[in-house]
């Protein structure tokens, strides 16, 4: 079976740059979110470095993060915001999990990240076509240009793709504290506690953990497969484990997840949707049959027993 193709599976707008080069801290969502609900224009206005807090740079990362995990929308002339209603079911006070105290919220946002081509183009080919499990920076930053290129993009500035694959990196991957180390550079992104990328000693290697996540819960997986589905299978009434395993933005590449994993993930979501999504094996055939939709957010919902504002 073909884990991934070299060619871009998809046409995409590559992106590698908008986080200001810092990966996102544990306050920057909620504030994103809040700001923009008491004020649409706040990233546009000057008082933004002082209703959120922080430097003019960290502002733009903020909304860039914001927009990128799909928890605010812009209006046509980009200068008005508003959340989604994925950002105001998480973030409002009250919500799922504004303060980012699960893991299963960080999953979550891991997800949201690895499938968005166009805005997080290093985070979804690292996650979607990258096949090493071991890799050092400067080749893993060859191939993602390359691959950028073959995708039909205009040539990018080497240093733009570096820039970001740092980011990349330092959003997996604890910091280490040096003599030399920035305060502000040293604050770890949320998504390191996933253990989803180590670094060896020297900081050259870098390893992504491929197998059983147990910090993932069933209906996270769940709301990333049908969330899936719907965006590249629209229609299909079944998809192939292998699809569901090896294709962009499938739950089993986004998660790094073996496929006995996914296959146990599969046979506990056909208990949690009461049968609405079902594996079989029959005749040598691996599929998962949808039986009728299921939403991801009444799987959420359900996880973090809340419920949420339509």
């Amino acid at each position: 079976m073909t884990q991934y193709s070299k060619s871009p599976p998809e046409k995409i707008k590559p992106s590698f740059s908008g986080h200001e080069t810092f990966p996102f801290r544990y306050t920057w969502l909620k504030k994103g979110v809040d700001a923009v609900k008491n004020d649409p224009a706040v990233f546009s206005s000057d008082r933004a470095t002082i209703t959120l807090g922080v430097g003019k740079n960290m502002v733009r990362s903020i909304r860039h993060w914001c927009i990128t995990a799909g928890f605010i929308q812009a209006s046509a002339d980009r200068k008005r915001f508003e959340p989604t209603p994925l950002g105001s079911a998480i973030f409002a006070d009250g919500g799922f999990d504004p303060y980012l105290e699960d893991t299963a919220t960080l999953w979550l946002i891991h997800a949201q990240l690895a499938a968005n081509a166009d805005r997080a183009t290093t985070w979804y080919w690292a996650f979607g076509v990258f096949a090493q499990s071991e890799f050092g920076k400067k080749k893993f930053t060859a191939d993602l240009m390359d691959w950028s290129e073959r995708s039909g993009a205009k040539r990018i500035a080497e240093n733009s793709i570096k820039r970001d694959v740092d980011c990349f990196l330092r959003t997996y991957v604890s910091s280490r504290l040096t003599q030399t180390t920035i305060l502000e550079d040293s604050f770890n992104c949320p998504l390191v506690e996933l253990n989803l990328i180590s670094d060896s000693a020297d900081e050259t290697t870098f390893l992504f953990h491929r197998g059983p996540k147990d910090s993932l819960p069933t209906e996270v997986f769940a709301a990333a497969l049908s969330q899936f589905w719907d965006s590249n299978f629209y229609g299909r009434s079944s998809l192939a484990l292998g699809e569901i395993t090896y294709s962009p933005k499938s739950p089993g590449k986004i998660f790094k997840l073996d496929v006995d994993s996914v296959v146990q993930y599969l046979e506990e979501v056909e208990t949690l949707t009461d049968g609405a999504l079902r594996y079989d094996e029959t005749a040598g055939l691996k599929q998962v049959y949808r039986d009728r939709k299921i939403s991801p957010m009444n799987l959420l919902s359900r996880y973090y027993g809340k419920s949420y504002n339509k």
